[in-house]
């Protein structure tokens, strides 16, 4: 019933469905909807999805559901951030499901996917960063095992910043 494939340039559409539904329920609120349509724009259409799905450093993975596409993710390896002193550490870039598979626990396989991913590669730990105000996601990484490592700015526009929390989970053996 479940599979988690790795996205090909051909595979845009699905990542812009989800995204496109996804990114907006959990970033509502948080900005000024011409701001987040600003940023739709530029990061969700199919030029700049096709472009990062060539990209060898950005490994993104589509998880199906009784085979329809469900959620995504974009998982960077050795990625550093300033506040995690840790090296050989991975950025989980983006990880969306779509709000009418929330509570069959894909969104948890599609998480412990990834993080199985950055332990394969020896990643010594994996961090993301997500909106303060996104309880929901917040109490998702945190059950996953992520915490709270500090405050970073996420511009949404050139102009228009939203304060995220960089969440980090260390690997373990």
């Amino acid at each position: 019933m479940i599979s988690i494939v790795s996205a090909r340039p051909e595979d845009h559409q699905d990542i812009l469905d989800i995204g496109s539904i996804s990114v907006k329920q959990a970033h509502l609120g948080s900005c000024p909807d011409e701001d987040l349509q600003a940023y739709m724009d530029s990061h969700y259409n199919a030029e700049a999805i096709i472009k990062e799905l060539e990209n060898p450093a950005y490994r993104y993975h589509i998880l199906y559901y009784k085979g329809k596409a469900a959620g995504f993710s974009k998982i960077i390896l050795n990625t550093a951030h300033a506040e995690i002193r840790a090296e050989n550490v991975a950025k989980l870039d983006r990880i969306y499901l779509l709000s009418e598979y929330v509570g069959l626990k894909l969104g948890a396989e599609l998480m412990k996917f990834n993080i199985e991913l950055a332990r394969n590669n020896d990643q010594a730990g994996l961090w993301l960063v997500t909106w303060v105000g996104n309880e929901r996601a917040i109490a998702f990484y945190e059950k996953a095992g992520f915490e709270i490592a500090g405050t970073t700015k996420f511009w949404v526009t050139e102009t228009r910043f939203n304060l995220n929390h960089l969440m980090y989970l260390p690997m373990k053996g």
